[in-house]
C-alpha cells in the first residue's frame, strides 16, 4: 500500500512540476478558445440582428416603392446604407430605391444609390446590376464616356453577356461601328447558354440573340 502512495506521490510531483512549467500557457489556450468561442456566438447574434432590423426597413423600401413613394423609399433606402451597410438588404435597398427616384425623375438621388451599390454592396452580382444601371442612366444623359467606365470592370459570368452588349450600344451611339461590332460579337458569343431543359430560359436566351443579331446587321456585322 505504502508503494502505491508512493508512486502516486511521484506522479502527483510529476504532474505539479509540469503544470508549474507549461500552466500558464495552457491557462491563456483555454481562456483564448473561451473568448473566441464567446466572441464568435456574439459575432454571429449581432449579424443575425443586424439583418432582421435591416429586413424590417428594407420592407419600408418595398412599400414605399409600391406606392410610388419617392421620398419615403429615398429615407427608407438612407436608413438601409447609414444603419445597415454591411447586409445584403442594404444593396437591393439602393437599386430598388433608385428604381423609384428614377421614375419620380430625380436622377442624382438615383446616380448616388447607384454608385453605393456599385462599390459597397455585399452580393457581386447587385454591384454588377448596379453598374449596368448606372451605365444606362449616364447614357440617357449623353456621358457616354462615364457611361463606358461603368463597363471597363470585368462582371461575373451571369452578366458578362449583359456588359458587352452595353459597351456595344454605347459604342453605337458615339459613332464606332467596328468597335460596337466587336462588342456585339462578343456578346452573342457569351449569350450561347447549353441545353438546361428550361424552354423560357431558352426563349429568353433566343430573343437576346436575335435582338444582338439585329444590332449586328444594323451596323453592317455580322453574328
Amino acid at each position: 500500500m505504502a508503494a502505491f502512495d508512493l508512486e502516486e506521490q511521484e506522479q502527483l510531483s510529476s504532474i505539479q512540476a509540469w503544470w508549474q512549467q507549461h500552466g500558464n500557457l495552457v491557462t491563456g489556450v483555454l481562456v483564448a478558445a473561451a473568448v473566441a468561442s464567446v466572441g464568435f456566438q456574439g459575432w454571429s447574434w449581432y449579424r443575425s440582428n443586424q439583418s432582421a432590423k435591416a429586413g424590417a426597413v428594407f420592407a419600408a423600401v418595398e412599400r414605399s416603392a409600391a406606392a410610388g413613394d419617392a421620398l419615403h423609399a429615398r429615407e427608407a433606402a438612407g436608413e438601409l446604407l447609414d444603419k445597415y451597410p454591411g447586409t445584403a438588404q442594404a444593396g437591393l435597398g439602393a437599386l430598388l430605391a433608385a428604381k423609384v427616384q428614377l421614375a419620380a425623375g430625380d436622377a442624382k438621388s438615383a446616380k448616388a444609390e447607384l454608385a453605393w451599390a456599385a462599390e459597397n454592396a455585399v452580393d457581386s452580382e447587385v454591384r454588377d446590376v448596379a453598374r449596368l444601371r448606372m451605365a444606362a442612366v449616364l447614357v440617357d444623359d449623353k456621358a457616354f464616356d462615364e457611361a463606358l467606365k461603368q463597363l471597363e470592370k470585368e462582371p461575373g459570368a451571369a452578366f458578362a453577356a449583359n456588359f458587352a452588349e452595353s459597351r456595344g450600344d454605347v459604342l453605337a451611339l458615339q459613332g464606332k461601328k467596328s468597335e460596337a461590332v466587336a462588342a456585339y460579337q462578343d456578346a452573342l458569343k457569351k449569350r450561347a447558354v447549353a441545353d438546361t431543359g428550361d424552354i423560357a430560359e431558352e426563349r429568353r436566351g433566343k430573343l437576346a440573340r436575335d435582338i444582338l443579331g439585329i444590332k449586328l446587321e444594323s451596323l453592317g456585322g455580322k453574328p
